[in-house]
Order: C-alpha cells, then structure tokens, then sequence
C-alpha cells in the first residue's frame, strides 16, 4: 500500500515533548512542519536539531494551516482539555499525551466531539505500545496465566520532582492504563494514599489500589522520592506467574512456572494446597522502541481512518480511576466506587 504523507505539528516540546518531535521528524512517511512552544529557547534548540522545521509561539498558526494534517500535543496537563477541544474544532487529527485530560467529563466531551468531526483522537498511553506487553496480553487472553488474582506495578525513582502534578497523575497513568488493558476490566473502586514530603499539597509517593468484580486487584507504587530506579509489572496468575522489569537490557520479561492451587482430596492443610514450583522462562521478545511504534500507529490511523488502541475511550478509563484516586487521596484513603466520579 502507498503510504500519503501525513503532515504533523507537535505543540509542546519539553521533556517528552522533545522525543516526541524527533521521532516524528525522523519517520519517513511523516512530514514535522511545525514546532509549538511558549519557551523561545526550546524553539532555538528544535530549530538545531530539527532543521526545516518551522517554529512558532502561537498555537493557532497551527489550527489555521489547511494542510496541516495532524496535531501532537505534550503541553502541561491542565492545558489538555481546551488545546485538544480547539484542534477538533479546527478539523485537526489528535494525539495528546498522557493524562489525556484531568476529569471524566472533559474526556466525555473530546470523545463526542471527535466523533462528530470524524477526527482520530489518541491518547499517548505509551507502555501499551511496548512488545512485552503485547507478548502478557497475549499470553493472558489465551488463558497461559490462568485466572489473573493481583497486578503490581512499581515505578519509582530519586529525581523527576514535578511542581505542576503529582506522583499520582504523572506516574500512574502508565500503570493504570496497563492494568486496564491486560484484564479487559475497570476496577469497581479505588483506593489511594500518599504523603507530600518535598512540596506542599503535591504527594511525592502514592500507594493506589484497584479492585474488581471477578475478585481481581492492582496494586500500583509511584513515587519520586525513592533510593532504587525501578520500572517492574508482576502478574500473578493461577496457573503461572509474569515479571516485566522495563530496565533490564535483554531479559526485560520472566514467566514463571510456578502455583498454589486447591487439592480435592485432602486430610491436612498441607495436602489441601498444592505448591508447585517449575521453571524460569526468558523468552526472546524483539523490542523496538515503543515510542517509535506508538507514533506510527498514529500515523496509521491517521492515513487510514481507523481507531487508535489507545483512542479517547481507552484515554477515559484512565482518566476516571485517575479522578477516583485523587478523590481517595483526598479523604485519606476512603474507597471511592468509579461511578463517584461522574
């Protein structure tokens, strides 16, 4: 198939935004026309690294330009919801980073909206992208693991101090939106506590649970207040266990051959469960960079008119346990039921 060069401009460039615009402008089938940013200084460093491109303070350059197929949008979280409204209005494709925006309802409305227009809306929930949590999905839907019991993700760091948003809603929406695809389920209630050490009123380490109908849970650790780096997902399942460590070099995922389960024919409680411990497999999984196969699934979408994995739906989910979460930090931990945050 010939791939029709998709023109696309990215509205925001400072830390992930920076990554964004680069591998946007090195894809083949993508032309970067433009770079947004309120900061002159990281417009002079794009126009370095990214000769050609042209570079502008004002967002609505962008909006104007009837060629201008596509828009990436990494500004600041709160800025989300008006600036995506805005390219939609404007008859703009959209990808906008992760959160997609701070409350339920806004993201309600954006998933209208887009579908009137006929726009691709993505949210950039990037681990989705990543082969090794293709290779669990698949090992999950096709029942290797067996029934899933619990989930736990930690992501935890010394560094990163943000002043605009929390642990919770600048770490765990990696983790959430994970969860939410691996077990195909949302949670019926949230659970989260953290503490504000460094800043007041900006929890630095939150501790978020998730449960669910089918007796499933999810533990979730973020934090930016920690002596180790890790980046871990561990799955435990009736049937077999997963560890996905993101920063190991090669051996990035573990399955393990190991269970307890029930006996039907017992007379002690050590006959009643059975332990069994099998062997440790490091399967091979060809890992390209996620964020490289998720922006050309933005492409592709955009190219051919059809709906991202990570689309607005998938961006609402997140956004709601993210809502519940918050409200939980707020009443000191008191379950809040999802349906609370509308």
């Amino acid at each position: 198939m010939d791939k029709r060069m998709v023109q696309v401009a990215v509205a925001g460039v400072g830390g992930w935004g920076k990554n964004l615009a680069r591998n946007y402008f090195q894809i083949p089938d993508c032309a970067l026309t433009h770079i947004c940013d309120l900061d002159e200084r990281k417009l002079d460093q794009m126009r370095r690294l990214l000769p050609g491109t042209r570079t502008t303070a004002r967002f609505e350059d962008l909006l104007e330009d009837r060629d201008l197929d596509a828009l990436v949008i990494a500004t600041p979280a709160p800025t989300h919801y008006p600036l995506v409204k805005a390219a939609l209005k404007a008859g703009k494709d959209v990808y906008v980073e992760k959160p997609f925006v701070l409350f339920a309802m806004e993201a309600q409305e954006l998933i209208k909206l887009a579908e009137h227009e006929g726009r691709i809306l993505m949210v950039g929930h990037l681990l989705l992208y990543h082969p090794v949590i293709g290779r669990i999905k698949q090992m999950i839907d096709t029942n290797e693991l067996g029934d899933i019991h619990y989930i736990y993700n930690q992501r935890v760091n010394l560094g990163a101090v943000r002043g605009d948003e929390n642990a919770l809603w600048s770490f765990a929406p990696h983790d959430i939106s994970v969860i939410l695809h691996l077990l195909g389920l949302e949670p019926t209630d949230v659970t989260a506590r953290g503490q504000s050490y460094l800043q007041p009123g900006i929890e630095d380490v939150v501790f978020v649970t998730l449960n669910f109908n089918q007796r499933s849970m999810a533990h979730i650790h973020v934090s930016w207040l920690d002596p180790h780096k890790i980046r871990k997902v561990t799955i435990v399942g009736n049937k077999r266990m997963v560890v996905f460590d993101d920063l190991e070099s090669t051996e990035k995922l573990k399955i393990y051959d190991k269970s307890a389960q029930h006996t039907t024919d017992y007379n002690t409680f050590a006959e009643y469960i059975t332990l069994r411990f099998g062997d440790i497999t490091i399967p091979h999984v060809k890992v390209d960079e996620p964020l490289q196969l998720e922006c050309q699934h933005f492409l592709d979408c955009v190219r051919e008119r059809r709906r991202p994995l990570t689309d607005g739906r998938d961006g609402l989910r997140v956004v709601k346990v993210l809502e519940a979460a918050q409200r939980s930090l707020e009443k000191n931990g008191a379950p809040v039921s999802i349906a609370q945050t509308f």
